[in-house]
């Protein structure tokens, strides 16, 4: 719970002023957290919303696509731009990731001579 929650949920009893100053909020940006609630409130449903597009993306590819490559596949479907970046948060958000097909490189080679290197 944040605390313009907080202070929603407890102004009839104590008055927002009040809650304000102990919480250390201003209230303007109490009441800008009140007005902007219905745009979050629809940001999180069309944020739902792809999450579902992108589990399905990701199934659809067996696990093996990123970001990249789903914001591709969300293209190629139609439907609303989604930028990669909002794709990658998304993907974190709900725990899912791509296959990184990364070639391993051998930086240093064992020696073939004994390691005897006693000082003398």
């Amino acid at each position: 719970m944040n605390r313009c929650q907080f202070v929603e949920d407890h102004q009839r009893r104590h008055g927002v002023k009040r809650l304000c100053d102990i919480l250390g909020l201003s209230r303007s940006s109490f009441y800008y957290w009140r007005r902007t609630a219905a745009a979050r409130a629809a940001r999180q449903t069309a944020e739902a919303g792809l999450a579902a597009r992108i589990r399905k993306a990701h199934q659809d590819s067996d696990g093996t696509y990123g970001a990249p490559g789903i914001t591709a596949e969300l293209r190629d479907e139609g439907g609303p731009v989604v930028n990669h970046k909002r794709v990658a948060r998304i993907m974190r958000a709900i725990g899912l990731e791509g296959v990184r097909l990364r070639r391993r490189h051998r930086t240093t080679v064992a020696s073939l001579a004994p390691a005897d290197h006693t000082p003398e």
